[in-house]
């Protein structure tokens, strides 16, 4: 994938709509959804949901068919893995030593990693 394939489509989704309506699709798996159930889904008038589609549609990320008298939108999964693969090239160095865990393979053990600080916890005097 190139660069500026790769920021069409991230431009694609970082807007909160795209990104909900995207997420709906990659939930419904290969056989997607009506535009219209997605519309009721997220509660987003017909008009707007149209707009979304097109930009996703345009980044390549959904693509559509008709089934009678619907428009069937579902994620494009092999762009998907391309943007993530492209996203992820170069996290695991040439040893692999820097992989993350849910992206590249398992990370190696490192020395105990303190807790994040939580909002309503005290901190403690030393």
């Amino acid at each position: 994938m190139r660069s500026d394939t790769a920021i069409g489509a991230l431009a694609a989704l970082a807007q909160t709509s795209r990104l909900a309506v995207f997420r709906r699709l990659v939930a419904a798996g290969p056989e997607g959804l009506a535009a219209g159930a997605i519309a009721e889904a997220l509660d987003v008038p017909p008009a707007t949901l149209s707009f979304h589609l097109k930009e996703l549609a345009r980044a390549r990320l959904v693509r559509s068919r008709r089934r009678g008298r619907f428009v069937i939108y579902s994620a494009e999964f092999d762009r998907i893995g391309a943007l993530i693969g492209y996203l992820t090239e170069n996290c695991c160095c040439a040893t692999g030593a820097a992989c993350l865990p849910p992206i590249c393979g398992s990370m190696p053990t490192r020395a105990k990693r303190r807790p994040p600080r939580t909002a309503g916890r005290a901190r403690r005097r030393r």
